[in-house]
């Protein structure tokens, strides 16, 4: 049963259009970032071979898991000419690629020489920006610097200079991107949540302590990184979004962020989401729907307005999200409230009671029936 938590008192109402105000791809004034939020965006059109958005694009980041597509591109360098995969590798790396696995980039790490992987990735792309861990912290892979301007050039090297077998390989374990990641937190935050039809994720998160994990709602472990590393900050809670959105990979996107010390994982997740909807995206097809919040925790979404009905995921504990259209199914009790309308989430693939989106009536306003 999810969380229960206090439902926000009438008129607290948290309601803003969004992707059905878009057109796809029409150019927004600027990048919006939030209050205190530290973000490097650059956007990408591979189309027109121009950038649709630069910000901080060459600012140094702590990688988090962003640095897995280095290793696997690493990995593959020399396994020409039919790049043959041993099984066993395979399987590490689609886990590693698609859920994001920590124990198969540390495999890898380690068995290629740690700094190392960085090293010859950085002369092979011709990064500027992105250095390996300093020897004191060479274990820990997520603590490579990068930046939003050098994640575009992995994946342009990767889209339009890499060897077939080497782009099929990365970019089809990229399509495959999972919600749930292996450590249970859910990772469909910024592209994945404002862009529907085709598209190529890759996703970084660090710093975040015992949030709720959003996928089966227990802790994750944690381990507190240092203050600072060569300027390389590593105390800021890190969430990344990267990769492409359109047919045949048109736009790269790269949205890089830092957040205040202490931040929630759902305000970091709703702050990175709103970047991410604010920019010009060539080639994107946005969800459409109006955003609400939402309370509680452990809220399932099901595939149709039952309790009875089979459960497609769970909502992240106080994320936003976007309603496309609402049913009137189920009355669901959470005492004292009681409520048989339903949203329809989009970003989601499903439905959950109206009782834990944020509106003071049992219907949400402005929202169409289903």
């Amino acid at each position: 049963m999810p969380l229960l938590l206090e439902k926000p008192l009438k008129g607290l109402l948290s309601v803003c259009v969004m992707a059905s105000m878009m057109v796809p791809g029409q150019a927004q004034a600027s990048v919006v970032v939030p209050a205190g939020v530290t973000a490097g965006v650059a956007v990408y059109d591979r189309q027109t071979a121009t950038f649709t958005e630069q910000q901080n694009a060459d600012l140094q980041f702590r990688s988090a898991s962003v640095v897995k597509l280095l290793i696997a591109l690493d990995y593959l360098w020399e396994r020409g000419p039919d790049y043959s995969v041993p099984s066993a590798d395979r399987t590490r790396l689609d886990a590693m690629l698609r859920g994001s696995d920590d124990d198969a980039a540390s495999y890898y790490w380690v068995t290629n020489g740690y700094e190392q992987v960085v090293n010859r990735m950085v002369v092979r792309l011709g990064l500027r920006s992105t250095a390996p861990p300093p020897s004191s912290q060479r274990g820990y892979w997520g603590y490579t610097a990068i930046s939003a301007a050098d994640v575009v050039r992995v994946y342009r090297y990767l889209l339009d200079s890499a060897p077939a077998p080497v782009r099929r390989f990365i970019m089809d374990d990229l399509r495959q991107s999972t919600r749930c990641a292996a450590d249970s937190y859910d990772q469909y935050f910024g592209i994945p949540s404002v862009f529907t039809g085709a598209r190529a994720v890759k996703q970084g998160w660090s710093g975040f302590g015992n949030a709720p994990m959003t996928c089966t709602g227990g802790p994750a472990p944690v381990t507190r990184p240092a203050a600072s590393v060569a300027g390389v900050d590593l105390v800021q809670e890190a969430l990344h979004t990267t990769g492409t959105v359109g047919q045949a990979d048109r736009t790269i996107v790269v949205v890089l962020t830092l957040h205040p010390d202490g931040t929630p994982y759902a305000k970091a997740y709703n702050a990175l989401t709103g970047i991410v909807r604010s920019l010009s995206v060539p080639g994107g097809t946005r969800f459409a729907g109006s955003s609400f919040g939402t309370w509680g925790s452990g809220v399932r979404v099901r595939s149709a307005p039952t309790t009875s009905s089979g459960q497609v995921a769970t909502v992240p504990a106080g994320v936003d999200v976007l309603v496309s259209c609402q049913a009137l199914g189920q009355e669901v009790v959470v005492s004292p409230y009681r409520n048989a309308w339903w949203a329809y989430l989009p970003q989601f693939g499903g439905y959950i009671t109206n009782i834990y989106v944020n509106s003071p009536d049992d219907k949400l306003p402005n929202i169409p029936d289903c």
